[in-house]
């Protein structure tokens, strides 16, 4: 089992690796790929020493599996010359994810879609991840009509530059900018780049993957997506409208029960989730699990993840896994 990790000095990627050593993800062979400028570079990984190669090189080396987390024109330019040369391609951009063509999958949702001709897959986006999670369940039991969704998305999204930002903000050192304003002390309402209908890329993510991963396109979806001072992980303020009606008690266990979601929900305790405490962990975090009063078959919810993680990372290692068992590579 020859595994390649594509964007291996990345941020994503580095969380990668974490996830494949301590899930023990058992490949007989390495191969850490990154742009030119890293090639030649070494890397220590699990007591070994790996050094770094290009693209052209690791395609040449026919990984059975290779993730990817290298930006979208990388996976449009990379994706099927891997493909092509018999490798699965799991991949962590927004390139491939609305193509009728590949599946976008949540393994715990849809991964029995999978089939052995599936040589590009898509990992959808951080914040469509925690949400269809904790979703999916629901909309088994009740039917999701609508989802209202406001984010409050980590730094960490937008890679380490932004992080660089926001410490250098912090120890009041002028540097360079990523997003167009300070962002300690701040909340900037833009994640990504403005579509022409008003809203962002990363709010029409949330529409159109949402629909695709639960196979229902007559599930509305609005979105606004804010970045905000925070490294742990993405928050989410969901309200969902069902076409049935529910009781929370009910949504708690139906949530408590599916595989990578963990509620935190109890009032006296102040139980709920937070993304400091979320950094770091692979589950998707649901709580002040309540109906909305104002109007019929309604809830809110709040959901946190790690956005690096369960966001990025571990689902697609996850999907790696998933292909291993059921023989699919």
């Amino acid at each position: 089992m020859k595994l390649a990790v594509v964007g291996a000095t990345g941020m994503v990627g580095e969380i990668m690796l974490k996830v494949l050593e301590e899930r023990n993800f058992p490949y007989t062979e390495l191969i850490l790929v990154a742009s030119e400028k890293s090639v030649g570079k070494v890397i220590e990984f699990k007591g070994q020493k790996h050094t770094v190669v290009g693209l052209q090189t690791a395609v040449d080396m026919k990984p059975e599996i290779a993730v990817f987390s290298a930006g979208g024109q990388t996976s449009l330019d990379w994706a099927p010359k891997f493909a092509a040369a018999g490798t699965t391609v799991i991949d962590n951009s927004s390139a491939w994810r609305m193509d009728p063509t590949k599946k976008l999958i949540v393994p715990e949702i849809n991964a029995n879609e999978l089939t052995k001709e599936d040589k590009i897959i898509a990992n959808p986006n951080c914040s469509t991840i925690q949400m269809v999670l904790a979703l999916a369940p629901l909309h088994k039991k009740y039917n999701v009509k609508r989802v209202i969704v406001s984010t409050y998305q980590s730094i960490t999204g937008t890679g380490v530059k932004a992080v660089q930002q926001f410490e250098n903000e912090v120890a009041g050192i002028k540097g360079d900018m990523v997003y167009k304003y300070e962002i300690n002390r701040n909340c900037i309402p833009q994640c990504d780049v403005f579509e022409p209908n008003g809203y962002t890329k990363e709010e029409m993510k949330l529409v159109k993957e949402t629909k695709k991963i639960l196979s229902d396109d007559s599930i509305k979806v609005t979105a606004t997506a804010v970045r905000v001072p925070v490294v742990g992980g993405h928050s989410e303020a969901v309200n969902v409208e069902f076409s049935n009606d529910f009781d929370v008690n009910e949504v708690r266990t139906l949530l408590s029960q599916t595989d990578g979601v963990t509620v935190q929900d109890n009032l006296d305790t102040f139980t709920y989730p937070m993304p400091k405490y979320a950094e770091g962990k692979n589950d998707v975090f649901v709580g002040r699990i309540r109906r909305d009063e104002s109007q019929d078959n309604t809830l809110n919810m709040w959901i946190v993840a790690d956005n690096l993680r369960k966001g990025a990372a571990t689902n697609t290692i996850q999907i790696a896994e998933y292909l291993i068992a059921h023989n699919l590579v």
